[in-house]
């Protein structure tokens, strides 16, 4: 009888808390994977800037297989699935700044460099991207909103003035401290960070 008890009790845990822990790992995995990395100056090369502002060529494209047919049921037409997003292509770099200026740092210039080298490569020539500032919340928000949007013009006029890239593929845009890449800790590196985005449309 308790050999019994004991079985059925231990089929219940395993059907309901394992497939809970199954759950949470699957969405702990999900959370990693969409986590965007950040690439520190040192660590920014044309390869990797490349990989992240490259547009996926086949939700670009409009490549999708559609197929056709008929259907014979006695049920309503269920709603077909929705594609899963495209990945925006972006870079999130930390760049770095004196303190509370828009003045580069020699190494925030030698990342440029590298940057501008993957902007002008083969498979981005094609394409115009937004520059845009980020600030960490520290400071009043209109301080933050000017001092992000300063720091994403120097970018720019770093990458058109000292690396060539034609100044009509790149705009800039300043979002002050509104999209924190790391909401846990507001100070974070990574909060005063510059955001490439490549415009597809």
């Amino acid at each position: 009888m308790s050999r019994l008890t004991h079985s059925s009790s231990a089929r219940r845990f395993r059907s309901g808390v394992l497939p809970t822990a199954l759950c949470l790992l699957a969405l702990l995995c999900t959370a990693t994977r969409a986590a965007e990395p950040v690439l520190n100056e040192k660590d920014i090369n044309e390869q990797a800037v490349t990989r992240a502002l490259e547009p996926d060529q086949s939700s670009e494209s409009g490549d999708n297989v559609v197929t056709r047919g008929f259907v014979l049921s006695n049920k309503a037409p269920s709603a077909a699935p929705r594609p899963a997003p495209a990945r925006k292509p972006s870079a999130q770099i930390l760049i770095t700044f004196a303190t509370n200026s828009a003045t580069l740092t020699d190494s925030a210039k030698a990342a440029l460099d590298k940057v501008a080298g993957a902007l002008q490569s083969e498979k981005l020539a094609a394409y115009r991207f937004r520059v845009e500032g980020h600030a960490d919340p520290r400071g009043s928000p209109d301080a933050n909103m000017k001092l992000s949007e300063d720091r994403a013009a120097a970018v720019v006029d770093y990458l058109t003035q000292k690396d060539g890239i034609a100044a009509e593929r790149l705009s800039s845009l300043g979002k002050g401290s509104s999209d924190p890449l790391n909401k846990r800790n507001p100070t974070a590196p990574e909060n005063r960070r510059v955001t490439i985005v490549t415009i597809t449309d």
